[in-house]
């Protein structure tokens, strides 16, 4: 089978089109032939290492010291079709178009990939395979920093870094909750906001969001990327910020925060429950969420893809979209 193979830590060059065998699932595993598959900055991040330290040296020896040995191919969500079982699966049936994580398996970069039976779950009716790959990371992540804020109706929120996978499911999960949302993000991503519902977009170019003189109830910093002090006298009393990529430093201040003051500081991350997918899957089949999808790439092109994210340019989700994909 066709698949991109991750043969250096390294710029988006590393990432090359290979055959490479086809995968056969053990007993507790589904075969899934995939149709489409995301590039998140996750991904670019992993495969260049600029991660912190702590999680530079945790990577490496999970995938390799010098260079990629464990995993030689990245994506880490996707959506096709189940193809083959092992014996031991029994949820699923040979023909179920899916969704699915990928975990620290990865491989979604591929023709076809094995995962555990517990991973997948059923396409919503309504959504193609590119559009169902963006929901494990962009839903999950995004339903994970709202409900753990809990955010309420009328409250005033500000997502950092608004335009992204997460950002763009985060405006629509905020707006569903009855929040008043502000998105901060690069200017040609406002229009998009705003079409989303956001109530006021601000250009961080062009203006910081800290210096205005407005508090919020709750500050979600999807990028990392705003100051952490600065942020804190944003909120209003009893204020939650969430660090959505949260460094070893700023999980530690945000304890301190936590723990002395009358505002709340969330850096836990989203633990996948299947319970949230059926909510997203129900939402979306409702009408009420839908996926924002920047660019599609082939398989062959998976590098420009990288190219093109790790600029910051994309506009919710960028798709990897391979030839057999039904869709196409």
């Amino acid at each position: 089978m066709k698949a991109i193979v991750w043969t250096d830590y390294g710029a988006p060059d590393v990432l090359e089109l290979c055959e490479v065998e086809k995968p056969t699932p053990k007993e507790n595993q589904v075969l899934i032939k995939i149709y489409a598959a995301t590039v998140t900055q996750g991904d670019c991040e992993i495969r260049n290492l600029k991660l912190s330290p702590l999680y530079n040296i945790i990577l490496r020896f999970y995938a390799g010291l010098r260079k990629p040995k464990r995993i030689t191919i990245l994506g880490q969500e996707l959506a096709g079709e189940i193809v083959a079982m092992g014996k031991d699966v029994k949820n699923f049936q040979v023909g179920d178009e899916i969704f699915s994580p990928t975990f620290f398996y990865f491989g979604a970069y591929a023709e076809y990939a094995c995962l555990p039976e517990t991973y997948p779950v059923l396409k919503p009716t309504n959504m193609t395979y590119d559009e169902a790959a963006t929901i494990p990371t962009g839903g999950i992540n995004a339903l994970h920093f709202i409900r753990r804020a809990q955010v309420q109706a009328g409250e005033t929120v500000l997502l950092n870094g608004a335009g992204g996978s997460i950002g763009t499911y985060a405006l629509q999960i905020a707006k569903m909750r009855g929040a008043n949302v502000t998105c901060v993000d690069s200017g040609e991503k406002l229009e998009m906001l705003r079409a989303l519902g956001a109530a006021e977009v601000l250009d961080y170019t062009r203006e910081d969001f800290t210096t205005r003189g407005k508090l919020y109830d709750v500050i979600i910093d999807i990028v990392g990327k705003s100051s952490f002090s600065k942020s804190i006298q944003c909120l209003k009393p009893n204020g939650r910020y969430v660090l959505g990529n949260p460094s070893l430093v700023g999980m530690l201040r945000g304890a301190w925060t936590t723990q002395t003051t009358n505002q709340q500081v969330i850096f836990d991350t989203a633990d996948y429950p299947r319970e949230d997918f059926a909510l997203l899957k129900e939402w979306i089949e409702a009408g009420k969420l839908k996926a924002v999808i920047d660019k599609r790439y082939p398989l062959e092109q998976t590098a420009d893809a990288h190219h093109y994210v790790e600029a910051g340019h994309k506009k919710g989700s960028v798709v990897i979209t391979l030839k057999h994909n039904p869709g196409t």
